[in-house]
């Protein structure tokens, strides 16, 4: 494995969607390795026995779980081209804080969306909404979260973009009416090959969101 970059990957996985589009963002050649997770590989359990989660990146070897940790790491381990973080120490501290907002409200509330039903699912779709709105401020009329360049923020965000169609589907509502200023952030940010190219279709993520709720609910 020397010399190598793998990515134990999940297609629909928002959260390894940030590492495809961090990779592809600095040039990175990586091999994508699928996962089962109703069957999860020795490697995977190998490489990250603690929570036993993708995405995990093995660089020359050595394992790095948790896909906002795995995103600061390509960032530090090639450093020679586009920074996802400000230079400032400041800017940094935001980054990291309005990441961190993505991860603790925006993706417990998209869940409730398309994997709950009923009263859970209705306070998901109200929850979503003033995530999104908050977020929205956040941006104002910049290009990016981070400015005019693409960053830390949008990688963790514009993952989830590719879920939207399911969001609409299952809670029954237009986010572009809610916030049409992230929605152009996200077409923005899909004009990036890194983006597109690291994030399916969204007709393909309704299918699989569907089939999950056939399943589960």
């Amino acid at each position: 494995m020397a010399n190598s970059t793998i990515l134990l990957d999940y297609w629909p996985s928002m959260f390894c969607m940030r590492a495809r589009v961090a990779l592809r963002e600095k040039g990175v050649v990586f091999e994508a390795r699928e996962e089962d997770l109703t069957n999860k590989s020795p490697l995977l359990l190998q490489s990250n026995p603690i929570h036993k989660k993708v995405p995990v990146l093995i660089h020359n070897g050595k394992p790095v779980c948790e896909s906002l940790n795995v995103v600061q790491y390509v960032d530090e381990a090639w450093s020679d081209k586009n920074p996802f973080f400000p230079s400032d120490p400041y800017g940094k501290a935001q980054a990291r804080f309005w990441a961190d907002y993505v991860d603790k409200k925006f993706s417990d509330a998209q869940f409730k969306i398309w994997g709950k039903k009923g009263e859970e699912q209705a306070a998901g779709v109200k929850e979503f909404i003033e995530a999104v709105k908050i977020l929205e401020s956040e941006l104002g009329d910049k290009p990016y979260f981070g400015g005019d360049s693409f960053g830390y923020v949008d990688i963790s965000l514009i993952t989830f973009y590719s879920w939207f169609g399911a969001y609409e589907k299952f809670g029954n509502f237009s986010i572009e009416a809610e916030s049409p200023k992230l929605i152009a952030w996200a077409k923005r940010c899909m004009e990036k090959e890194s983006v597109s190219k690291s994030l399916p279709d969204q007709e393909k993520i309704v299918a699989y969101a569907a089939e999950f709720r056939k399943n589960n609910l």
